[in-house]
């Protein structure tokens, strides 16, 4: 199972069938793995059939790997299973708790930045990884406020929970951005700070600004700034990375998400680009 290069997209509710249908080209397909853990019918053979067309990279939304609550054993069994019938060389999900007392928020909430969360959040990720019996990496979110306790610093915790936990960042570069912005910080600056080392993946949407505030939204396309970003972290990232390019609110049809990843393909690696023309 050896990981995906290139620029991807997110399988969105609708894409399956006219991505099947066309002759477009996509490097990598992505998914949320709570829309099809556990489900069948005809879902999930749309998903079988992109699997045996695109290599599949999953990221998930509710594990809560810095949560309070036990982890879901019966959930990762599951996912396990998912994540062997598509070949999916490495799970993601985010640094941040989603539950507690059993009630799931859908939202990616920040942990205390201190060396309690650390050991805390390190120790579920290992058994994640363990569970799953492949890699795992995090996810650094887009925060819009900081936990009391936090002792760390944003970039320093990343850094931090990766060592301990020995695993992967999972590198959203318009997080750093959107974080940097809000914060008054230099975006370069923060992204440097992380443990590019330890990237496996890059993702990069589009944000959008409401009351003076700059939101991760993933509902427009990437920025300049965005872009530029992305082009300093795979200068520092180890080999050729897969690039996730997200749409998720004010979703257009499959072909113009498939336009945006041809233009991020072509910004991000013109030398690739002018080879494929």
């Amino acid at each position: 199972m050896s990981a995906p290069t290139g620029v991807g997209i997110g399988l969105r509710p609708g894409f399956a069938e006219p991505l099947l249908a066309g002759d477009r080209s996509v490097d990598f397909l992505e998914i949320v793995p709570e829309n099809f853990v556990g489900r069948g019918g005809l879902d999930r053979r749309l998903l079988m059939r992109c699997a045996d067309r695109w290599p599949i990279l999953a990221h998930g939304v509710s594990v809560s790997l810095g949560g309070p609550d036990p982890l879901d054993v019966a959930w990762l069994a599951a996912l396990k299973d998912l994540l062997d019938a598509l070949e999916v060389p490495f799970y993601t999900d985010h640094l941040c708790f989603t539950s507690v007392g059993g009630f799931q928020s859908h939202e990616l909430l920040p942990l205390p930045e201190c060396d309690e969360a650390v050991a805390h959040v390190a120790a579920r990720i290992r058994e994640v990884r363990d569970r799953l019996d492949r890699p795992v990496a995090v996810e650094n979110i887009a925060q819009y406020a900081v936990m009391p306790g936090s002792t760390l610093g944003r970039e320093a915790f990343v850094h931090a929970v990766c060592e301990a936990a020995d695993c992967g960042l999972l590198l959203d570069v318009n997080n750093v951005y959107v974080n940097a912005r809000n914060g008054g910080t230099d975006p370069s600056a923060d992204l440097l700070r992380l443990p590019l080392h330890r990237a496996v993946q890059l993702h990069v949407a589009g944000h959008e600004i409401h009351h003076g505030r700059v939101l991760d939204t993933h509902g427009a396309p990437v920025s300049d700034a965005v872009i530029e970003l992305a082009r300093l972290a795979l200068h520092h990232v180890p080999g050729r990375v897969p690039v996730l390019l997200e749409r998720d609110t004010h979703l257009p049809p499959v072909g113009e998400v498939l336009d945006e990843a041809d233009d991020l393909r072509t910004a991000l690696f013109p030398a690739r680009a002018r080879g494929a023309a």
